[in-house]
């Protein structure tokens, strides 16, 4: 009897650590979806400088 309790701690434990690892992982995966919203703001920021950007001719 003692085994079937020693086997439900190990399979409570093995659930904990499977569902702390999915809420870190989704943090992680919202923390890159961050940066890469970020990343798209300053490549359109880097677009409109680089618009206004004047190369003069050389007549």
């Amino acid at each position: 009897m003692i085994w079937v309790w020693v086997f439900l701690g190990i399979a409570l434990a093995g659930v904990i650590t499977v569902a702390s690892y999915g809420v870190w992982l989704a943090h992680k995966a919202a923390d890159l979806f961050s940066e890469l919203q970020m990343i798209g703001t300053r490549a359109e920021e880097l677009a409109e400088l680089v618009s206004q950007v004047k190369i003069p001719s050389t007549d």
